[in-house]
């Protein structure tokens, strides 16, 4: 069985199941996968922003984890209804902790 691909978008839930690191369980939407970093077969780095209760960005991450450990939470597609700002293409955000 393959693990699940990791994309940008997904909100995973990692637990030890993903990595040790992860001894208090944090949710996170995923930015990128680095996929040009080598690392051992079953493993990922990625970019990710840390997500509170709410599901805002608290903080930006880079995070090693087995896909195989971590639980998907929703699609990656934009929810059927969401109205874009007005003009259509969205406002610009910044990572978090930036000015």
């Amino acid at each position: 069985m393959t693990p699940p691909e990791v994309r940008s978008g997904d909100v995973l839930h990692l637990s030890r199941t993903a990595s040790v690191q992860f001894i208090r369980p944090i949710t996170v939407r995923v930015i990128r996968v680095l996929a040009d970093w080598h690392t051992y077969h079953g493993w990922v780095w990625i970019d990710a922003y840390e997500l509170n209760a709410a599901g805002d960005a608290v903080r930006r991450r880079t995070l090693f984890l087995m896909p195989a450990g971590a639980r998907r939470l929703a699609q990656r597609d934009r929810p059927a209804g969401a109205v874009l700002p007005q003009g259509g293409r969205g406002r610009r955000l910044r990572p978090v902790g930036t000015r």
